[in-house]
């Protein structure tokens, strides 16, 4: 059979475009190389029977905010959204704890009482984000260049300040924080959301993405599906299914088939082939989809070129538990925390990242975690808790900053003592914390990956999202969009603009650009155009 469309991937991004090109009334064919659909959005139980854990990620605020998968009426496919009593919680050396809540106010008045003064200063930053937020959201999940939130976005600029907000957007998070608040407590808040992403703290771009989540959390929250994160990607899956889309597992694409500089189908690794009539998107990480996928010939020499350039965020460890009952916390706060972010400080945030960039293996590494019972029943046994935490670590180690046990192959041994390091950090807030362990699993670069081919290396966002490799520059300078060298050939992964994070917008934007193309008569051969009256 000749398809429309082949999707290469069934992660969020991939189902993403095929529900959008089925939508369209295009015939669509997603291949997917894992046993099951979800890409880093799946969930299983294998670190105990009775708990549900999220393999990969586990909040979703980009995903509650994106009016692409809004669209697709998920609700109505078995998705169900829960959220924890608070958003996120930053445990500090003396016992009392930041917390985010969706109220505001409840926000403010916590970190008052941290630091008189700093309540009215965070409401502030609210009361800009209201009139700007929207429009800088928008323009972060449309294609490059956002022409309509662009405008609404300098419209709202005379309202906040105009230059001089621009000016704080652009600053670094640990920089913005300092000038903002007086206390600690707010400004881990903020700098703890920017840290999950690879921008240094000192950084531009940071303070940025930290008000981001931030203020995401306020809005949205962090939700997390009813089940598992699975049932989110499950939820798009049924959705395609239902509108007549089809959906092989077990399929592992290793080539794209290209004649005369035009995508024309895919193949296999049983040999298979799917022939094309329109489009291949490949929600792919984008070193494979040019050095793997395609043949050399058929990629320009000037795209070869730059994917030397082509840099990847850092690696990932994450660790999982079961549970026997709460986590221990000191000073707990009373409406628990989905997430919680684990550093002593931003100071100590920003040296453990800055090790990582340097190839060290963090001493002490800045974690983010989640408490998935506390945030969804459903994920354990009443009274335990369903948790974990993931840190970064160097794509090429070059020591370890710690007690030099840790050599960077993350083999089996380096994976429990990095484990062993994380749990310390743990115990050190929640004493007594190893003695409800039941059971742990540990994840790291490597086993990632092997679950997950986009996750090279443990990279969670398809490339840094350091600025020299946003909007026009990603994945490659001057491109910035979905379109490929290639004719009928569409980049739809976290590697294309804008980037990491489960909120559908690169899979959105490839379809989309596959759509006008095909509206535009430039992704069928000229006889065929006629002939479908395209």
């Amino acid at each position: 059979m000749t398809w429309d469309a082949v999707v290469i991937g069934a992660g969020p991004n991939g189902l993403v475009a095929a529900n959008r090109l089925l939508d369209a009334g295009w015939s669509v064919l997603v291949l997917e190389a894992q046993h099951e659909v979800g890409g880093a959005v799946r969930s299983d139980r294998e670190v105990h029977p009775d708990f549900v854990t999220d393999t990969f990620s586990a909040f979703y605020p980009l995903a509650a905010i994106s009016s692409t998968i809004a669209s697709f009426g998920l609700e109505s496919h078995g998705l169900v959204w829960r959220h924890a009593p608070s958003v996120l919680g930053h445990p500090l050396p003396d016992g009392s704890w930041a917390v985010l809540h969706r109220d505001r106010e409840m926000t403010a008045t916590g970190l008052d009482a941290h630091q008189s003064g700093d309540g009215d200063a965070w409401l502030e930053m609210c009361s800009q984000w209201d009139r700007v937020g929207p429009h800088l959201v928008g323009s972060l999940l449309t294609p490059f260049p956002p022409v309509r939130h662009g405008a609404g976005m300098l419209a709202a600029l005379r309202h906040v300040g105009g230059l001089d907000f621009v000016k704080t957007m652009l600053t670094p998070a640990g920089e913005m924080t300092r000038k903002r608040f007086g206390g600690e407590a707010a400004r881990v808040l903020i700098a703890g959301n920017a840290a999950h992403a690879d921008i240094p703290l000192e950084a531009p771009g940071s303070g940025l993405l930290g008000m981001l989540l931030a203020m995401l959390g306020q809005t949205v929250g962090f939700p997390v599906p009813e089940g598992g994160a699975g049932e989110l990607t499950q939820a798009m899956a049924r959705r395609f299914r239902a509108g007549g889309g089809e959906i092989r597992t077990s399929a592992e694409v290793t080539r794209i088939e290209v004649e005369g500089r035009r995508a024309t189908g895919v193949r296999t690794a049983d040999g298979e082939q799917h022939p094309v009539r329109r489009a291949v998107i490949a929600d792919v990480v984008a070193t494979a989809l040019y050095g793997q996928l395609l043949d050399p010939a058929a990629v320009p020499s000037s795209v070869r070129t730059a994917m030397r350039s082509f840099e990847l965020d850092p690696g990932t460890v994450k660790v999982d538990w079961a549970l026997d009952g709460p986590i221990p916390w000191t000073g707990a706060p009373e409406l628990a925390p989905g997430t919680v972010h684990v550093a002593d400080s931003v100071a100590d945030m920003t040296l453990a990242m800055s090790q990582v960039q340097a190839g060290a293996i963090p001493a002490a590494p800045f974690m983010l975690s989640g408490q998935m019972t506390s945030s969804d029943p459903a994920r354990s046994p009443a009274g335990t808790e369903s948790f974990w935490a993931y840190t970064h670590v160097p794509q090429r180690t070059s020591s370890d900053a710690g007690d030099g046990s840790i050599r960077g192959t993350w083999d089996t041994d380096d994976c429990e003592r990095f484990a062993d390091r994380m749990q310390a950090r743990l115990e050190r807030l929640a004493p007594g914390f190893g003695t409800k362990v039941l059971a742990r699993r540990v994840l790291g670069p490597h086993q990632m990956q092997a679950r997950n081919a986009n996750l090279v290396g443990g990279a969670l966002n398809g490339g840094t999202a350091q600025l020299h490799q946003q909007l026009v520059f990603r994945p490659l300078p001057g491109l910035g969009r979905a379109e490929t060298p290639i004719r009928g050939l569409f980049l739809g992964s976290a590697s294309a603009h804008p980037g990491g994070g489960v909120h559908g917008a690169c899979g959105d934007n490839a379809a989309r650009a596959a759509l006008w193309h095909a509206r535009a008569g430039r992704l069928l051969p000229s006889v065929a155009r006629g002939a479908l009256g395209r």
